[in-house]
């Protein structure tokens, strides 16, 4: 049974949760739970869609091209696309936000796999989903939503997707792509 974006997920290594609110052409909408002391696992970059942080409660902490910008109750930050970031709860209390994509584009089908991957433990000691899996998945889809790593040069993660390709082709992670997409 496919992945369900409007449940939530919580990864147990970063303390995010992640629940699903809205897709539609112009954005996917997803409640984001962060516990104190949480983060995003690894610094990254949207090619194709600006990210918008809508602080409910706490206060989010967003390094944007090395630039930090703090965010609290009632406030928003937005995270022009191809900007590198990383985001966090510097704080002693629970952060809640609403976050969104701009354009949605295949943001669901990215969110079923990324969610499928947090739900099945997949996960390094940092918190982040297994890159490889999660590159053979964005190959597979021919994901415009992706998230690249920004420790990994953009030639160099391009070329990584085709090996993760084959590598999964030939490890039967297309199993893994139906439970969780189908």
């Amino acid at each position: 049974m496919a992945i369900n974006i409007y449940d939530s997920y919580t990864n147990p290594v970063s303390g995010e949760t992640f629940k699903g609110m809205s897709f539609t052409p112009e954005a996917y909408t997803m409640q984001w739970i962060l516990q104190p002391k949480g983060y995003v696992p690894f610094e990254h970059v949207h090619y194709h869609q600006d990210e918008v942080f809508h602080v409910k409660k706490g206060e989010l902490k967003v390094v944007i091209a090395g630039k930090e910008h703090i965010a609290r109750e009632g406030e928003t930050i937005v995270v022009p696309k191809g900007q590198p970031h990383i985001a966090s709860n510097n704080r002693e209390e629970l952060l809640d936000a609403v976050v969104e994509y701009r354009p949605a584009l295949d943001h669901d089908k990215f969110a079923q796999c990324f969610c499928g991957l947090t739900a099945d433990g997949y996960l390094d000691k940092k918190g982040g989903v297994n890159i490889p899996m999660m590159g053979y998945f964005l190959k597979k889809m021919k994901c415009k939503a992706m998230a690249r790593p920004t420790n990994i040069p953009a030639p160099a993660f391009n070329m990584a997707l085709n090996v993760f390709y084959i590598m999964g082709s030939f490890k039967g992670w297309g199993k893994l792509y139906k439970k969780y997409t189908i």
